[in-house]
């Protein structure tokens, strides 16, 4: 199987997730279920789409997790190499590790738990346009001062790496996802952590190579908070966010093979009910993603909340912008709102009251 139009590309979801925990002490990341599948089939079927066939995922937390799922990429027409990394090396390092498994003269790196629309085809016509060393996915956003920022000057070319500023002088930040030169690649210090935007990017402007800017205003996301993870399966789900991996039609709510929802009931806002999901009567489920076996009892409301693996909600229970653990079950009666977070298997009995807290 060739690498596609002369680019391979390489996925990092070698992270452990720590923000998206109780949901990544059973799952690295990348294989939570969003929008009915794996995060990362998403991005996998955005790769097939834009022609590449040739995938490196760079694996650390739960490694095998990853291969026992995709296997070889045959069922999805790619061909993914597995590289695990020993230790942690940061993203620079992370991609110097796949060095031996590239084939192409171009590689375009994702950051594996960003959800973006930018058009890839796009994104690496530019590269080859400019003649570019690298080239940056550069996002336009509504509040740059949240990151660090990346000026572009008249030709597109990257004239800085700037750190996070209560007035930065542009909209433009890094996206997380790079086409680089291979050899720019093999140049990267091997065997050691290596940040690609404190080492490796003011490095080579400092070198004189072309930097380049991929300037976009596209959908992009980054999931790795519980309050994005929800959003962003949701828009998927929607048909906001772009996939090929979806299984079933765009719409208010993706219902999964066995998913169970009372006729009463109501599921809108993108949410995802899992397979073997219950949803009882009176009940109310928005913009929340429940796991297999999830179960919302009888007049329930579950908004932007993420139900774990076989967890419970009993009768009445309010539930906003709140993570079940596997296998968690709460009572009847009870509120948990604002960032509230129950652990797999925990307990809460009728009537708590828990607010922005872990259980």
């Amino acid at each position: 199987m060739s690498s596609g139009p002369g680019v391979d590309a390489v996925v990092l979801v070698g992270g452990k997730g720590t923000r998206l925990r109780p949901l990544t002490l059973s799952a690295p990341k990348p294989m939570l279920p969003t929008a009915g599948v794996p995060f990362l089939a998403h991005l996998l079927s955005r790769i097939r789409a834009a022609g590449i066939t040739h995938v490196v995922l760079g694996t650390s937390y739960r490694a095998e997790v990853f291969e026992e799922h995709f296997g070889d990429g045959a069922a999805l027409g790619l061909e993914i190499d597995y590289v695990v990394e020993a230790e942690p090396l940061d993203t620079g390092g992370a991609i110097r590790n796949v060095f031996d498994r590239l084939r192409a003269d171009d590689a375009v790196i994702f950051n594996g738990d960003i959800l973006s629309g930018a058009d890839l085809g796009a994104l690496l016509s530019t590269h080859r346009d400019a003649g570019a060393d690298v080239t940056l996915h550069l996002q336009r956003v509504a509040d740059p001062s949240r990151f660090g920022s990346v000026p572009t000057d008249a030709a597109g070319r990257v004239t800085a790496f700037l750190e996070k500023t209560p007035d930065p002088p542009t909209d433009q930040i890094n996206a997380g996802c790079y086409v680089f030169r291979r050899q720019v690649i093999e140049r990267i210090p091997a065997g050691r952590r290596v940040s690609v935007e404190r080492e490796t990017f003011p490095g080579l402007l400092a070198a004189g190579a072309h930097v380049h800017g991929f300037v976009d205003d596209s959908y992009w996301l980054d999931v790795g908070t519980p309050e994005a993870f929800v959003r962003g399966s949701a828009d998927l789900v929607r048909g906001l966010a772009p996939t090929a991996a979806l299984p079933g039609a765009t719409g208010d709510a993706l219902l999964l093979d066995g998913a169970d929802v009372a006729a009463d009931a109501v599921v809108d806002g993108g949410s995802t009910v899992g397979r073997g999901a219950m949803v009882g009567a009176g009940a109310r489920v928005t913009g929340s993603v429940l796991f297999d076996g999830a179960v919302v009892g009888p007049d329930a409301v579950v908004e932007n909340s993420v139900l774990g693996a076989g967890a419970s909600v009993g009768a009445g229970t309010v539930l906003r912008g709140v993570v079940l653990g596997d296998h968690a079950a709460v009572g009847a009666a009870c509120e948990l709102l604002d960032g509230a977070r129950v652990w797999p298997d925990m307990l809460l009995p009728d009537g708590s009251v828990r607010f922005s807290s872990d259980v």
